[in-house]
């Protein structure tokens, strides 16, 4: 191998495809870097969460054995991965890896306080899944709203619902109706977006942020929670999860929401109590639920909002799309050629 080039090892899966990862590594660095790739058995094999195994403490969503990343790393100065590891054990082992590139929002499968400590750059790839979560929010509305879910169910069963067509049971189109969005951020702009071509009256409620002018010029409002809450039909979540968001939609929160009105989750689990929105539902308070991600995954077969009529639930798939790989394969591929060249990181984490 040339003295002058660098190494450079893949750990990718079934979705993050490490050939996708290499051919964009390849394109924007040329030469100058030696590739090898290996592809772990996720999303076949479920992850693991670093309180359940010694030593990996403080690493939530991982895929792989610490031993076998290792190995697998060896010498090469960066890693490309979405779910390997990186603990502070197997970090004194890798003296030569000076950069991990994360191909997902948030680097939780890396130990960042070990790798500060051994100087090694960790970057990731927000927005990756933006657009792919932001459609298939607009998916889950409208099979809701349109009652396509429900029309689906029954023909399935083998029941013809010619009363979807009653006036008091049909759907109702999104341009008639007031949609909050709950966090302004990559996927919740896209979101603004995509409701504004749809006709959507959008409340927007974030309050780190100012509405970008084409947006505020079209009539989008910037509001406080308890404003979205009263007045949306339909209120869609995309907060990050923090102290302050955690649990933030719970029983009080529900009961400020319009009687009747459609509740979307494909954001996070935790920013919700959903024994609490079970209940609102179960009363008859919420219209019904859409879904998406879960405080526990994959969630119990006996879990009570499975079995209500009005809940539509999906296993956290909104962010997979096959652009979803691309972008983050090139986004990976350009914060690769920025480190080998000396230029600062665009995502530094």
């Amino acid at each position: 191998m040339d003295e002058m080039t660098r190494e450079i090892a893949i750990i990718g899966d079934h979705f993050m495809l490490p050939e996708v990862f290499a051919e964009k590594l390849s394109q924007a660095c040329g030469p100058a870097v030696s590739i090898r790739a290996r592809k772990d058995n996720w999303p076949d094999e479920p992850m693991e969460h670093g309180y359940a195994r010694p030593g990996m403490d403080g690493l939530k969503e991982y895929f792989g054995d610490a031993e076998g990343v290792v190995d697998f790393v060896g010498a090469a100065e960066i890693l490309v991965t979405q779910l390997a590891p990186m603990s502070r054990a197997m970090l004194e082992r890798l003296p030569a890896l000076k950069m991990i590139a994360v191909s997902r929002g948030g680097p939780v499968n890396i130990d960042m306080a070990a790798a500060r400590d051994h100087g090694v750059l960790v970057v990731n790839t927000p927005g990756r899944n933006a657009s792919a979560v932001a459609e298939f929010t607009l998916g889950a509305i409208l099979a809701e709203t349109r009652r396509i879910r429900v029309g689906h169910e029954a023909l399935r069963a083998g029941t013809w619902r010619g009363d979807l067509y009653r006036a008091d049971v049909t759907g109702r189109e999104l341009n008639e109706m007031t949609v909050g969005v709950i966090g302004y951020g990559n996927i919740g702009t896209r979101v603004v977006r995509l409701l504004r071509a749809f006709g959507a009256r959008v409340l927007v409620c974030d309050p780190y942020i100012q509405l970008d002018p084409e947006d505020a010029a079209a009539g989008v409002l910037l509001v406080p929670l308890s404003r979205l809450l009263a007045e949306s039909d339909i209120v869609s979540l995309h907060p990050r999860v923090t102290d302050e968001t955690r649990g933030m939609m719970d029983a009080a929160a529900f009961a400020a929401m319009k009687p009747g009105a459609l509740f979307v989750n494909t954001a996070r689990g935790p920013l919700c109590d959903y024994d609490a929105l079970c209940r609102a539902l179960e009363a008859g308070h919420l219209g019904g639920a859409m879904l998406e991600t879960f405080a526990v995954e994959p969630v119990p077969a006996d879990w009570p909002l499975l079995q209500l009529p009005n809940v539509t639930l999906t296993p956290h798939i909104a962010g997979a799309s096959l652009r979803t790989v691309t972008h983050a394969a090139e986004q990976a591929a350009e914060e690769v050629r920025r480190y080998l060249a000396g230029e600062p990181p665009r995502n530094a984490c």
